[in-house]
């Protein structure tokens, strides 16, 4: 397993971070027996980085992880959880207001039995908590030594950057990494979030790195997902992600690109995600020692100049206004430097 630096901090990390979503989730995940089994193998290939949140399997996932931090050594792990989504009925439960962030995360140690969590995101942006209020209160937990280091997931540029600016006045903890979906199928994270990143000193943690599984061709063109697979139980959340002609399109020119290569299409699609400096880690959530397996070995491989450049090609998207703007604009004053 080989290990980097999440942002330009001290925090090393495994680049497969096991992604614990499937934990504990009725139908399409796996039970506890199973989960811990894949915990122990993902240990003995060198992972450390585990990642989870409080609304996964509705707390189950974290339950599950709990169990089995209680019978191992707890430092050897990097564990990530998140808050943000509802945690009950009430009108505090959800949001990223000081009550419900130290609410969450007591929550979340109890359940994980733990004392304290290495990495804290907030799961989403809040509108109508401030800002200056949130990162507060993650401070706070980092001073309380409950958390010790932040991130966030799903946020604009603009969001994280203004948080860390805030942060940064007051001489609070900053956000370390984002996280956020990034593979061949989606690449607008290039446009602002990577650069962002690269400015603040952060990290891309990248999830669903192979699509919601369709570029591993598990998936093949047909109206719907077939019945009882985690795309039929999860079509309303990835089906307008990934269920698409792009989806499929992009599937396809891979398994092209790994017939003419004689590199597996898993191989593909987590080598070229690895391939951008700026991602410490991709995030795979697996329900079988099988599927961690293949992971595994997945993410050892380094994909050549010739093959990347394939899955650059077939995966480009037209870029938006203020990315070609800004290329012509850059390209007519400083010569061939583009937008990084």
């Amino acid at each position: 397993m080989k290990y980097r630096y999440v942002g330009k901090s001290g925090l090393l990390v495994s680049r497969l971070s096991l992604g614990t979503m499937t934990f504990g989730a009725p139908e399409w995940g796996c039970d506890e027996k199973t989960a811990h089994r894949i915990m122990d193998i993902y240990q003995e290939h060198g992972g450390n980085f585990v990642d989870c949140a409080n609304n996964y399997a509705g707390g189950e996932s974290e339950r599950i992880i709990g169990t089995y931090l209680a019978r191992t050594d707890r430092s050897r792990l990097v564990v990530a959880s998140k808050c943000f989504f509802p945690q009950g009925t009430t009108p505090a439960a959800y949001g990223l207001s000081r009550k419900h962030i130290l609410h969450a995360c007591e929550q979340s140690l109890r359940r994980l039995q733990t004392d304290y969590l290495d990495l804290y995101y907030v799961h989403a942006f809040d509108p109508y908590t401030p800002l200056e209020e949130t990162m507060q209160a993650l401070d706070q937990l980092v001073s309380s030594g409950k958390v010790r280091y932040i991130g966030c997931s799903n946020l604009f540029a603009w969001q994280f950057t203004l948080a860390n600016g805030i942060a940064a006045q007051h001489d609070r903890a900053r956000f370390i990494c984002g996280q956020h979906m990034y593979n061949l199928i989606h690449r607008d994270v290039e446009d602002e979030v990577l650069p962002a990143c690269s400015a603040l000193g952060m990290s891309l943690i990248a999830w669903s790195p192979l699509g919601g599984g369709m570029l591993t061709g598990k998936y093949t063109r047909a109206a719907q997902p077939e019945q009882g697979s985690r795309m039929f139980h999860r079509q309303k959340i990835d089906g307008p992600r990934f269920w698409h002609e792009r989806g499929f399109d992009m599937a396809e020119e891979l398994a092209r690109v790994a017939e003419k290569s004689g590199i597996d299409r898993l191989q593909l699609a987590l080598g070229w995600v690895l391939r951008e400096p700026r991602v410490a880690s991709v995030i795979c959530g697996v329900r079988s020692v099988e599927q961690l397996e293949s992971n595994v070995a997945a993410t050892d491989v380094e994909l050549d100049d010739e093959v990347y450049s394939q899955l650059n090609s077939a995966s480009a998207t037209d870029p938006d206004y203020l990315v070609q703007f800004a290329r012509h604009s850059q390209a007519s004053v400083f010569g061939a430097h583009t937008l990084g």
